[in-house]
């Protein structure tokens, strides 16, 4: 069984503070491609963010990501991801037509349950390196929500609740992912 947990979803919808949960609880986690190529732009020139370069700022998302997994790959145990190669697929997707989420997908494949974080107005926050609306980010959550079943994903949408029954509820049903593909 894959053990790459991709945890994605609409932006503020606390994607972030549950891997932080989980890294407490001792998993390994990956923190988003996007945020950290953020925080580098701003450092720099800043023209490879979303809201310049959509395009340059999804192509860096995915090398970021494809290094990730590969970083990764030693560890045997689960390691949860806050959004990984897919999510910046379908972003290269929307900045230029160009048809990559599906070989992204087969060439580095993630374990089939993916986790979404809903949008979540109450929680909602923009700041320096999340600079779209809300209703920028329910439009990006709708896409992901779209394309992870395309590529053969099941999607399970995380409930409205606190950061530690999140946390129990991906343990909990990989749990039972893990009894299953084990029986089988």
């Amino acid at each position: 069984m894959n053990r790459f947990v991709v945890i994605s979803g609409c932006s503020g919808g606390g994607k972030s503070t549950l891997l932080a949960e989980l890294g407490a609880r001792g998993f390994a986690t990956v923190e988003e491609p996007g945020r950290r190529i953020v925080s580098q732009e701003l450092v720099g020139e800043g023209k490879a963010v979303p809201w310049v370069d959509l395009a340059a700022f999804a192509r860096l998302a995915i090398e970021m990501a494809i290094a990730d997994r590969q970083a990764a790959a030693m560890n045997d145990a689960w390691t949860f991801f806050d959004r990984g190669l897919i999510d910046a697929a379908v972003a290269l997707e929307l900045a230029t037509g160009e048809t990559v989420a599906r070989r992204v997908s087969v060439d580095h494949p993630y374990c089939r349950t993916v986790f979404m974080t809903p949008p979540w107005p109450d929680i909602y926050e923009g700041d320096a390196e999340r600079r779209h609306s809300l209703s920028d980010a329910v439009a990006e959550y709708e896409r992901l929500v779209a394309a992870y079943p395309a590529l053969g994903y099941q999607v399970i949408v995380l409930p409205k609740v606190s950061v530690a029954e999140r946390a129990d509820f991906v343990l909990s049903t990989l749990g039972s992912a893990e009894a299953i593909s084990s029986s089988a």
